[in-house]
């Protein structure tokens, strides 16, 4: 095969969907090859059973909604707890910026299948509250922590954004994990946060941003939010950190980390064929199960690619509660 052929990169789900219908890797290089440079596929390679990734908007497949596939693909690929990038190390790498101790209580925002949740309860010593927007993730997750015998430890609550007060209790730390973007009223979330922390306390963010406000009219960017299982409100991170000020916090930490978040991505999507692999052994349970693996694949490749092209960004502030001044 051509030099060409052997260094063009296959997109995940074409890879998922060539191994699946049998066909050989190089093969569909080939035909990738063909079709970049506008001539006719090779006689030896597949054709109509192979679909090639194409920016469309129109191409975009329907929400992803948490349902009990979902949610078991996605930990497959993230891991126990997770249904998205950064696993037990980095939970516990990144939380280390909240100097946390076993007398402390924290909320979560967004806490997901509330892997993160227990992460700072076990190694922390935290008790942690944890909130989430999607009633499926919170019943699972909180299911999850009651089964490790955190039932008291890591709760995971479902969160209504427009109760007037949605925390009850006052904390000594806050940390929200890629959550914040599916909020319409930021200004409300950070305040019921800020009012539900104790003075002095610190506020661990980080968060999908945009490049800039045209960012949101990008086609690529679309697809992704149209993807979504909760309509997500993206902003730039000039907004969040203006907002951030203006709700009182004072800003520690602001910083693009969107390099780091590719890795993350790309290092978990590397197991997804052995996973392909097991889920086929499964027969025709197995067949419906890689259908969800590889929507949920899609879904990340094109974030992954907005993320590598500055469409978009994940950002990462600290912010602190300040004492009130004693006069």
């Amino acid at each position: 095969m051509a030099k060409e052929a052997k260094d063009i990169k296959v997109p995940l789900k074409t890879r998922l969907n060539a191994w699946w219908n049998g066909y050989d890797l190089d093969d569909v290089k080939e035909l990738l090859l063909a079709r970049q440079n506008g001539g006719d596929a090779p006689e030896k390679t597949p054709t109509s059973p192979v679909e090639i990734d194409k920016p469309d908007v129109e191409d975009s497949i329907s929400a992803l909604k948490w349902d009990e596939l979902r949610m078991e693909m996605s930990q497959l690929i993230w891991g126990d707890g997770y249904c998205g990038p950064g696993g037990k190390e980095h939970i516990e790498k990144m939380c280390k910026l909240l100097a946390m101790n076993s007398e402390m209580s924290a909320i979560v925002v967004g806490a997901g299948l509330g892997g993160p949740a227990r992460v700072l309860a076990e190694e922390f010593g935290v008790w942690i509250t944890g909130y989430e927007l999607s009633e499926k993730l919170a019943e699972r997750g909180m299911k999850m922590s009651t089964d490790m015998g955190l039932a008291s430890k890591a709760i995971i609550s479902h969160l209504d954004p427009e109760k007037a007060e949605p925390f009850d209790r006052r904390f000594d730390r806050a940390f929200s994990k890629e959550a914040l973007y599916n909020f319409p009223d930021k200004p409300k979330i950070l305040k019921d946060t800020f009012d539900t922390l104790k003075e002095g306390a610190l506020f661990l963010i980080t968060d999908y941003t945009l490049a800039n406000v045209s960012a949101i009219e990008n086609p690529d960017v679309q697809k992704w939010l149209s993807q979504e299982a909760t309509r997500p409100f993206p902003v730039t991170a000039d907004y969040m950190q203006k907002a951030l000020e203006d709700t009182g916090f004072v800003l520690r930490v602001n910083e693009d980390i969107s390099k780091e978040y590719i890795d993350l991505i790309e290092g978990s999507w590397s197991k997804a064929a052995t996973v392909a692999e097991h889920l086929a052994a499964k027969g025709d349970e197995g067949v419906k199960a890689i259908k969800t693996l590889m929507e949920e694949a899609e879904h990340w490749a094109l974030r992954a690619k907005l993320l590598k092209e500055g469409h978009i960004h994940v950002w990462r502030f600290l912010a602190n509660k300040p004492a009130e001044q004693i006069r």
